[in-house]
């Protein structure tokens, strides 16, 4: 049986001895979902996220990514996963391809693999013509797509998006959208979160609804909207956490 994308078993964690947010949490997303993770502010969305990428520690419990657990940070693990944050992570005075060559080498590419698949992410996402233009210059859509490209140029098994197309026009968002989907039939898993929930339903197959730091719900889309009777996640959100999504 091929391992878990993502396995969460029995995680606690807290900020402070009386600021708790998860206690024996458990959570599994299987590789090649296009998974959704949602909840009202400060229902720890995001903790969760830094969590499993690393970027915050624990001492109760284990994750696991692709089979290995994060709490060994290996370099290794690093490299199966990319991230494209709601923060610009890219260097707004540089060009792109002078973006990507930067964080292609940080991935451990070599030069000749770095020029191939700078040139591919520029064709697939419409930059090729402003390449060698500095990123402060671009409008905010063109600027999220320099930040997706930035978090798939090693071509990672999982993907972790959040807020992928804030700010954007229709057309990228489409576009945006419609490469993702791209990514995950070609294998990639997604995790994803997002206030755009019209979006989420377009996007995610599974999701799960978090709510002060416990997960409330957790199944296919269809599923859920048809056991708690709702036509969208919106509605589905309001009925299970009584809260606005915000």
């Amino acid at each position: 049986m091929n391992a878990a994308a993502i396995k969460i078993d029995h995680l606690h964690f807290h900020y402070s001895a009386q600021q708790k947010l998860f206690d024996d949490l458990n959570l599994t997303v299987d590789k090649g979902e296009r998974f959704g993770l949602f909840g009202p502010n400060g229902a720890g969305k995001t903790t969760l996220m830094s969590l499993i990428t690393g970027l915050l520690s624990f001492k109760e419990g284990d994750i696991k990514v692709l089979g290995h657990s994060i709490k060994t940070k290996h370099k290794k693990i690093n490299q199966l996963f990319g991230f494209v944050p709601q923060d610009y992570s890219f260097y707004e005075e540089l060009t792109p391809v002078e973006n990507l060559a930067f964080f292609g080498a940080w991935y451990g590419m070599d030069k000749k693999e770095i020029i191939k698949r700078s040139n591919t992410l520029f064709e697939i996402l419409d930059l090729t013509a402003v390449k060698g233009q500095q990123v402060k210059k671009f409008s905010g859509g063109m600027k999220r797509k320099v930040n997706l490209a930035i978090g798939v140029m090693h071509q990672p098994q999982l993907l972790f998006l959040d807020e992928p197309t804030v700010g954007v026009d229709v057309q990228t968002r489409h576009q945006i959208i419609n490469y993702l989907k791209q990514l995950n039939a070609n294998g990639t898993t997604l995790i994803y979160t997002s206030h755009q929930l019209n979006e989420a339903e377009e996007l995610c197959n599974k999701i799960a609804l978090m709510d002060e730091g416990k997960i409330i719900a957790f199944d296919r889309l269809d599923n859920l909207l048809a056991e708690y009777k709702q036509d969208g996640l919106e509605g589905l959100f309001i009925q299970l956490t009584g809260k606005q999504y915000e």
